[in-house]
């Protein structure tokens, strides 16, 4: 029987309903190869394992025909295959149960597969924001939090920016077509930020902080 750990979520990727003037731009989540190559180093994983056992057939070739000397490599590369599922498996499952969202005045991320959480960024706290894009279109968006705001590093990798760890920018990691989700938040941003604040008061007290200015 199937079973769906997020039917809890009144709108997916969100832990509750979205206000009457907010709605959904843009959804996605990373692509989970390119996630095991930029997070978790699949493609260096892959290269030192090789190595290893290029160094082991060289050193047998020496005391032992070539093809036996070929032989001793192979539990290296062994090694190194299910090192890379491995890799993969825990990349798969971040992925899959990773949810980016962009409306219109904030960015969200629910990530975590064991322990989900939901974070809110609101456009108003974003100081700056830089897209990496290949060539293939897949890319990562940060986002630079402006102010007092503060983020785990360790809690939210590896949905950040890489080693920043002072200040922890969190990320739209590995997603596909980051070109054009840079262009949907970039538009959202301005317009957000660029809408005037309205703040109600008593006209009574603003007129009292008149007469009292003169």
């Amino acid at each position: 029987m199937h079973h769906d750990d997020f039917k809890f979520e009144p709108v997916r990727g969100l832990p509750e309903a979205l206000p009457a003037d907010e709605h959904i731009l843009w959804q996605g989540a990373p692509d989970p190869m390119r996630l095991a190559k930029d997070a978790w180093g699949l493609n260096w994983v892959i290269g030192y394992f090789v190595l290893l056992a290029v160094i082991r057939v060289i050193a047998s070739a020496s005391s032992a025909p070539l093809t036996d000397a070929m032989g001793h490599g192979i539990p290296f590369l062994i090694g190194g295959a299910v090192a890379a599922l491995i890799i993969y498996g825990l990349a798969y499952v971040q992925a899959k149960s990773t949810v980016y969202t962009l409306t219109n005045k904030r960015a969200a991320m629910r990530i975590g597969a064991a322990l989900t959480m939901t974070l809110n960024l609101p456009y108003v706290c974003i100081g700056n924001a830089q897209a990496a894009v290949r060539k293939s279109g897949l890319g990562t968006i940060t986002f630079e939090m402006t102010g007092d705001t503060r983020l785990s590093y360790l809690m939210t990798w590896p949905h950040v920016r890489p080693w920043y760890m002072t200040k922890t920018q969190p990320a739209f990691r590995s997603i596909p077509d980051a070109a054009k989700v840079a262009e949907i938040f970039a538009d959202a941003a301005e317009t957000r930020v660029s809408q005037p604040v309205i703040s109600r008061i008593d006209p009574d007290q603003s007129a009292n902080g008149a007469i009292a200015a003169e």
